[in-house]
């Protein structure tokens, strides 16, 4: 597969890989929306308890995410994503059994949560990005809108599953969909970086001795020479604060909603199939806002791209703190277009923001640490709805600290100026 021949460029096969597993991978974690009420009646246990596990999740992986940068520097994702699948068939397998909180949260929230990190939108950001620059933003928004495909087939099906079988049935599904699918593809197909294979990203220019990484001050590829950022000196940016910012009030908002959605409108009278298909209508749009938004960032720029996202957001939560979807339910296909054509587009431009200042032999790692800081965000996002809810009776208190928080992704995305680092060559310190 070099430069002259007719082959396709392998960094398409990584991108195809990469659909399928986020198909698979992110319609698991977010099927626990699904979930969430059934276990809470089943169990007769208040919704800050059924919500705990997502945000134990969330929080464990502040130990296991760096441990996953460091196991894609060293190993990449032919390990690492599989590991990641195998926490998290143990953990859907486990929930069948479980008769208390501690074991919903040891399998829902620290196995399945946790496991989830290798091999959804983190663990792919941190290799995604190696594969191309000139058009970085659009590959990776391809990618990611698996989880849109997915979402539209699977959601329903599990839905399904849940309303004839039960939950349990339908833990047992997500278990062995994910050992089946997505383990041996991931092990047998995926790849690190082109240098491995004699590639340049891209597929353009002359084919390259296998690396495990750009040479010390290559930099990326199209801003010319940069220092070798490593994790400390990552951590004495001000750029790196900026973006763990943006990333915490972003993901705040993104995993707020989708977790306390579907409960949400079952309680304004929306029945569970529409309610549940809510979510699939969120993930179609998201099919063309991740490509879209994605491909819109490689030429106005990642600020731009993310203000529209989180602005997507926002929208979609002022829609559930002021819309009475119970009288109207086609409001809930307006709420589901912003959300999915614009809050989706965030995850396209995830792993190239930081790429565009960081990028470097030691990228995983840098991009483990920011990760972090998105989960505490999304962590404390889903234990503060659920909190409010208990407390007020209500989410609509919550849907308007999630306009509140997009506000401030927004703000802090613009003071790290990505794009001010990618034109001036070197990123500043």
């Amino acid at each position: 597969m070099k430069r002259g021949s007719k082959d396709l460029y392998y960094g398409w096969v990584v991108v195809a890989i990469a659909f399928v597993t986020m198909a698979v991978a992110v319609n698991a974690r977010t099927g626990y929306s699904l979930l969430l009420p059934q276990i809470s009646r089943e169990f007769g246990w208040a919704t800050a308890t059924t919500s705990g596990p997502f945000s134990l999740g969330f929080l464990a992986s502040t130990a296991f995410v760096p441990v996953l940068g460091i196991l894609m520097d060293r190993y990449g994702p032919r390990i690492a994503i599989p590991f990641g699948a195998l926490l998290v068939a143990a953990g859907y397998a486990g929930a069948v059994v479980i008769q208390s909180p501690v074991g919903l949260y040891m399998a829902l929230g620290l196995l399945a949560v946790m496991g989830s990190m290798a091999m959804s939108y983190i663990g792919h950001s941190m290799f995604l990005p190696n594969w191309f620059v000139r058009r970085r933003g659009l590959a990776i928004g391809i990618a990611f809108s698996g989880v849109g495909i997915g979402a539209i087939t699977l959601l329903p099906l599990l839905q399904w599953t849940i309303d004839t079988h039960g939950w349990r049935t339908a833990c047992l599904g997500i278990a062995v969909l994910t050992l089946a699918v997505v383990l041996p593809l991931n092990f047998l197909f995926q790849r690190t970086r082109p240098q491995d294979m004699d590639l340049l990203p891209d597929g353009a220019g002359e084919p390259v001795a296998a690396s495990r990484g750009p040479a010390p001050g290559e930099g990326d590829a199209r801003t010319g020479p940069a220092i070798e950022w490593t994790l400390a000196l990552a951590l004495k940016s001000g750029r790196f604060w900026w973006i763990s910012g943006a990333y915490f009030c972003g993901l705040f908002v993104w995993y707020s909603i989708q977790v306390h959605q579907t409960n949400f409108l079952l309680r304004e009278g929306v029945d569970s199939v529409t309610a549940a298909s809510a979510l699939g209508l969120v993930a179609l749009f998201g099919v063309v806002g991740q490509i879209a938004l994605g491909a819109l960032s490689d030429k106005v720029g990642r600020e731009m791209a993310w203000t529209l996202a989180l602005g997507g957001f926002a929208a979609a939560a002022a829609l559930l703190a002021t819309v009475d979807f119970g009288h109207d339910p086609r409001m809930i296909f307006v709420m589901a277009a912003v959300q999915g054509l614009l809050g989706y587009g965030a995850a396209a431009i995830y792993g190239a923001i930081p790429a565009e200042v960081f990028s470097g032999p030691q990228f995983a790692r840098i991009f483990s640490i920011l990760s972090l800081f998105g989960n505490f965000g999304a962590a404390t996002g889903v234990l503060a709805l659920g909190v409010i809810d208990d407390l007020y009776g209500g989410y609509r208190p919550g849907w308007w600290l999630c306009v509140l928080a997009s506000a401030c992704s927004i703000a802090s995305m613009w003071m790290a100026a990505p794009g001010r680092a990618r034109a001036a060559g070197q990123p500043s310190r």
